[in-house]
């Protein structure tokens, strides 16, 4: 194959008349200025934050499930997914919903991946056999499970609108012949711990999603990754920042990033937007979390007193999920579905919770200030 050279990587002509993208290995050199060391600054001094104030937050275990689920729906929705928060939420709990049974298998997929990812981190470093885990459990019984999950592809694949081809497409990945050699960079690279640990995540996602080596879900694993990453470098103790919400809000420009990294060697600015969102993400959180923690703490106060003293335990599972029914409840409490009963009707009486649709039998419920908080947009007009 004729090889050219790019600004990140080389350009490889295919016998086959098409053009492949082959990213040379980490890390690249990089231009340390004022900007980018203050950029780097604010995002680790904001990540601290979070770190810190999340430990000593009321209930930080129970908030991380619905954000992990906020990270699940956001990332899938940049992959063409369309279900809400509110559904997925609504689905755990059993309740029917309009939304395609795909769509909501996706997202869960994505909660599952994340589960397993953190517990092998436990085992196994973060390396190219975890990240076959991690796929194998991404596209199980989803679009895309034709495409050999936990498997690295065996093909050409490509990036472009609908109906590209490899010869219009916007972005070729490595050919299978440079498949391996690139992944046992990046697998080397995972490891090193010469740059600041921000530093080399922003790195790691940018090649992984360069090589993409799987035909389907990549992008899903390399958000996945950062997640994984901030934990095993200890950056954070458990998955509190998802970046999947920056990336969605600025899905152009996100795209554009990478895109330009592999065309015109442009690290410096790729950084940049990496820093913005970790900082923009990492005030997004705790603020979000400080909320729902208010919010917790006001019903809990309001309902002091209640002869319904089970009522104080299904708000504490509306942190966990603003969804509910008689039934969830009893089961998730392990109390008799008359007790349940009896706190459910407090808390609607009280206003706390509200039925939602018309539903004669197991009503459902629904914790709706809550929601609103984990639904609302995230707030990008400070960072770009």
């Amino acid at each position: 194959m004729e090889i050219d050279f790019s600004p990140a990587g080389n350009i490889v002509h295919s016998p086959k008349g098409y053009r492949a993208y082959v990213p040379n290995p980490l890390p690249p050199v990089i231009n340390w200025d004022n900007k980018l060391a203050g950029a780097l600054a604010r995002a680790n001094f904001l990540l601290g934050k979070l770190a810190r104030e999340g430990s000593r937050l009321p209930n930080p275990h129970l908030l991380m499930r619905p954000f992990i689920t906020r990270e699940a729906v956001l990332s899938s929705r940049i992959e063409g997914t369309m279900a809400s928060i509110g559904q997925v939420l609504a689905h755990s709990v059993g309740i029917t919903t309009q939304q395609h049974p795909g769509d909501l298998q996706e997202v869960q997929n994505y909660i599952t991946a994340l589960d397993i990812g953190l517990k092998r981190l436990q085992e196994i470093p973060l390396s190219l056999r975890l990240i076959k885990e991690i796929h194998e459990q991404l596209m199980q019984g989803v679009r895309g499970a034709h495409a050999t999950p936990g498997e690295f592809r065996r093909s050409q694949n490509w990036i472009g609108s609908p109906g590209s081809t490899l010869n219009t497409a916007t972005f070729v990945p490595p050919p299978v012949d440079y498949l391996m050699d690139c992944l046992s960079d990046f697998e080397k690279f995972l490891h090193n711990r010469q740059l600041p640990s921000l530093i080399h995540i922003a790195l790691c996602h940018y090649q992984f999603e360069a090589i993409h080596p799987f035909l389907d879900g990549n992008g899903r694993v390399g958000r996945l990754l950062i997640s994984l990453l901030l934990v095993e470098q200890e950056l954070l103790p458990a998955p509190l920042l998802y970046l999947s919400a920056f990336f969605e809000a600025t899905r152009d420009e996100y795209y554009r990033q990478l895109l330009s990294v592999s065309t015109k060697g442009t690290w410096h600015d790729w950084l940049m937007y990496f820093l913005q969102g970790v900082g923009l993400q990492a005030e997004d959180v705790l603020m979000r979390a400080e909320r729902i923690n208010t919010l917790l703490l006001a019903w809990k106060l309001q309902m002091v007193g209640s002869s319904a003293s089970v009522a104080l335990d299904i708000i504490d599972q509306c942190a966990v999920n603003p969804y509910l029914t008689i039934s969830s409840i009893a089961k998730q409490l392990n109390v008799a579905y008359s007790t349940a009963q009896r706190g459910v009707r407090k808390l609607e009486a009280a206003g706390i919770i509200k039925q939602v649709g018309n539903g004669k039998r197991d009503k459902v419920y629904c914790a709706i200030a809550l929601l609103a908080i984990l639904e609302e947009p995230t707030n990008i007009t400070t960072a770009l």
